[in-house]
């Protein structure tokens, strides 16, 4: 079979696409995929190959709006912004993917900008299929500290600001398509025709969730490559050298300035008597020299599946990859987020009393040195390697989710066959 994977976001994104595309390979499977250009090469250091998709996602990512979703400062003009931000590249996006799914057996896609692809599946017949990172469907589940009601009440009204933000756009590419226009959210029409809603994290974040969705959405846990890096010798030496460290790293993430980074988390850990890993590709060689010592080390991409097991606690940016990464580990994360969805791991995190979560920008060095101290309990330890006993084994994340799409392939191909 032939499977057509277009993706955009951060690598966060594009990395669990990836590690299903290399799965359906492996069983003989041809793979068409298509990331945002700045992420080309990630994917052919993991064997692949794809074509650009889209805006480059990491000048995305160093946007003020995004920086700035969570602030009321943003109000006044949030809808024009937001419109902007979320439908750039739209049309360029349609050729793309509609082009890779000519005479594919399954469009996949991430969470972002999934209408896109959806609507290329349905132009061509085929089924659809997405990998959600966090529960973006009405849920009463979302939000730990709000009733069931007002939870549900609160992500459908989001469905439709979002809707409200697409729709133009959506329309103009159904149009182009042939297809009939969306009349509310377009996620519905899709779930009609079928769509397979992958849920890329593990149950236990959200409990009772996988019993309200039952098979309509299924679970698989994280889905990660586990790439080897360059540095992985040099890591390895260095963490045997001492007592486990703090690991710190913030993914895909803008810090605007890494040098205040480096100095807080090497700071923080040298007032709590602790060797700190810090994870910081854009550091430059002042940074290096600036912290330099016994208990720093400054790398740039680590393995998470490797460093982080023998970590005293994990402090990161709070997306799924990340905190499903230290859960599987079983250490406890402090999570300093930015935006997006990653305020919801921060509260799940908190609720499973496996972390402690603030913004990013509020951070200072004695509220950073609090907040690890909280984290390196014995029983937030504790709590963090039962949570560890429930998660999902990554391969079996990715052989399941490679399942699921080729039954749903194969199921849908009986259905072209009898009706053809």
């Amino acid at each position: 079979m032939r499977f057509a994977l277009a993706v955009h976001g951060t690598r966060g994104d594009v990395e669990p696409c990836a590690a299903v595309a290399l799965e359906l390979r492996r069983r003989g499977h041809d793979i068409a995929m298509a990331v945002p250009p700045d992420l080309i090469g990630f994917i052919e250091s993991a064997g692949l190959t794809a074509v650009a998709y889209g805006p480059h996602s990491q000048q995305q990512m160093e946007e003020d709006f995004f920086r700035e979703f969570w602030s009321v400062r943003t109000c006044g003009s949030f809808a024009r912004r937001a419109r902007e931000y979320v439908t750039r590249g739209w049309d360029a996006m349609s050729l793309t993917v509609t082009e890779l799914a000519q005479g594919a057996d399954l469009v996949l896609t991430g969470t972002t900008y999934q209408e896109v692809a959806a609507n290329a599946a349905e132009h061509h017949g085929v089924p659809f299929a997405a990998l959600h990172y966090f529960p973006l469907r009405p849920n009463g589940r979302l939000w730990p500290q709000l009733p069931s009601l007002l939870n549900h009440a609160v992500v459908t009204a989001f469905s439709w600001i979002h809707w409200r933000l697409i729709e133009k756009s959506d329309s103009a590419q159904r149009k182009q398509l042939n297809l009939s226009c969306s009349v509310g959210p377009s996620y519905r029409q899709h779930l009609r025709r079928g769509a397979l809603e992958i849920q890329a994290y593990d149950s236990v974040f959200f409990r009772g969730l996988s019993d309200d969705w039952c098979r309509r959405r299924p679970f698989v846990g994280g889905l990660t490559l586990g790439l080897a890096t360059s540095t992985d010798h040099e890591v390895d030496s260095w963490i045997s050298s001492g007592p486990p460290p703090i690991y710190f790293g913030f993914g895909s993430m803008p810090v605007e300035s890494p040098t205040t980074m480096i100095a807080m988390a090497a700071e923080a850990c040298r007032q709590l008597g602790l060797r700190a890993l810090i994870s910081c590709p854009a550091a430059a060689a002042s940074d290096l020299t600036a912290v330099q010592s016994e208990g720093v080390k400054i790398v740039g991409v680590v393995n998470h599946s490797e460093v982080f097991p023998r970590c005293r606690a994990i402090v990161h940016h709070g997306g799924a990859g990340t905190t499903t990464a230290a859960l599987r580990a079983g250490i406890p994360a402090l999570i300093l987020w930015f935006g997006a969805d990653q305020p919801i791991w921060a509260a799940q995190v908190e609720t499973l009393g496996v972390g402690s979560a603030q913004r990013f920008s509020n951070v200072t060095v004695p509220s950073l040195v609090a907040r690890l101290r909280s984290v390196l309990t014995p029983e937030c330890a504790a709590r963090a390697r039962f949570t560890a006993m429930q998660m999902t084994d990554a391969g079996m994340s990715v052989s399941t989710t490679a399942d699921l799409l080729e039954d749903t392939a194969c199921r849908s191909a009986r259905q072209r066959g009898r009706t053809g």
